[in-house]
Order: structure tokens, then C-alpha cells, then sequence
């Protein structure tokens, strides 16, 4: 059975993937933010548990499952309605808290169990919740195997880990500029402030973006 993509499929997944994890979205908005205000060690943690959830979209566009949520209206309501309920939830946590986290950012990505838990937790439900990575999975991932063959299932998955391994470097790299920017920014109290301000401002655009998402 082979489950590896053609050079040829190789190279034009890795161009389209390269060209998707540098576009923002609600895990990249999170991992910033959390970069600027609790350091590199927190956000690293975000986009591993951005990445956990990219692993559970992979197997359920694999499986057929992501397929019959959006062919279910209800499923898909209460999807779309628990994805929009949890980006507004860190809206009002950026207002409430984004600058007041910690002044001593984590300098790596060793950290307290309950604290690497949490971040991972945060960025594993932003985007297991999103609706739109459903639907972009199950358009993205089939348009690189063939419908006919019989290695589709883990060609699918092995195409998903892939996108995972091209994506989380890309995030990584944006944490680690963000974090360069967070020891200016904890002398400037009031840019900072007013950057929480603008993440939650983008953070409720998307929730918005999400619950009007549409199955079809």
C-alpha cells in the first residue's frame, strides 16, 4: 500500500500549505497574542494544541465523519455555535486579562503541567470548533488523491500530518517575532492594552465569520 503523495503532489500540497498556515486565522491571532502577552513557552504550547486539532479534523475528513456533521443542519448549528460562543469567550478574556497575565514572560517552552495543559487546551478548541477547517479540510485534503483509490483513507491522513509539519514551523516562526516584541511592549503599557483591545476585536469578527458559516 502506498500512502506517500507523488513528488509531483509533494510539491504542490507543500507550496498550497505554505501559502495557508501564513494566512491569519483564529489559531494564529491566538498564538500571537498569547506570545505578546505571556511569552514564547505559552505560545509554542497554543500552536501544538492548534496542531492536536488539525489531527482530529485529519481523521474525521479520513473517516467520512466531518461529511455527515455538515450534511446534518443540527450538528452543524451546534458546531458552528459552540466555535462562535468560544472565540467570543476569548474576546472578552483579551479584554479582561491580555495585558495583566504575567510581566515574566516563560523564556522556553518548559512550564508548570496545569499552565502547558491550559494553552494547549485553548488552541486544541479554537480550532476543533471552527466549522470553516471542517470545510476547508474536506476540500482541501481530497483535491491531492484520487476519489478511486484504495489507499485513500491514509493517503488523506498522511496528507494531513504533512500539512501539520509545514504549518507548524510557519507558527512558530510568528510566535518567536511576536515574543521578540513583547519586552517593548511591556514598557509601552498602553500599546499593549490597545493591541488586546484589537484581538478581541478580531477574535469577535470571526466568531461572527463562524456562526454565519454555511454547510453548503
Amino acid at each position: 500500500m502506498e500512502y506517500l503523495p507523488s513528488l509531483a503532489t509533494f510539491i504542490a500540497f507543500t507550496a498550497a500549505s505554505l501559502l495557508l498556515a501564513a494566512t491569519p486565522g483564529p489559531d494564529m491571532t491566538l498564538s500571537i497574542s498569547r506570545a505578546l502577552s505571556q511569552g514564547r513557552g505559552p505560545a509554542l504550547w497554543v500552536v501544538f494544541g492548534t496542531s492536536m486539532g488539525i489531527v482530529v479534523h485529519t481523521l474525521l475528513v479520513a473517516f467520512g465523519i466531518s461529511a455527515l456533521i455538515t450534511a446534518s443542519p443540527t450538528a452543524f448549528t451546534i458546531l458552528k455555535t459552540g466555535g462562535a460562543g468560544y472565540l467570543l469567550w476569548l474576546a472578552i478574556q483579551a479584554i479582561r486579562y491580555g495585558s495583566s497575565f504575567s510581566d515574566t514572560p516563560g523564556t522556553g517552552i518548559a512550564m508548570s503541567k496545569a499552565s502547558a495543559l491550559a494553552n494547549i487546551s485553548t488552541g486544541f478548541w479554537v480550532n476543533l470548533l471552527n466549522p470553516k477547517v471542517i470545510i476547508f479540510f474536506m476540500t482541501f485534503l481530497p483535491q491531492f488523491v484520487s476519489a478511486g483509490d484504495p489507499d485513500v483513507t491514509g493517503k488523506l491522513i498522511v496528507l494531513g500530518l504533512l500539512f501539520i509539519a509545514i504549518g507548524m514551523p510557519v507558527n512558530t516562526i510568528v510566535v518567536l517575532a511576536a515574543d521578540k516584541l513583547s519586552a517593548w511592549l511591556r514598557n509601552n503599557k498602553g500599546v499593549l492594552r490597545g493591541l488586546d483591545y484589537t484581538f478581541a476585536g478580531v477574535f469577535s469578527i470571526f466568531a461572527v465569520k463562524i456562526f454565519m458559516t454555511q454547510s453548503r
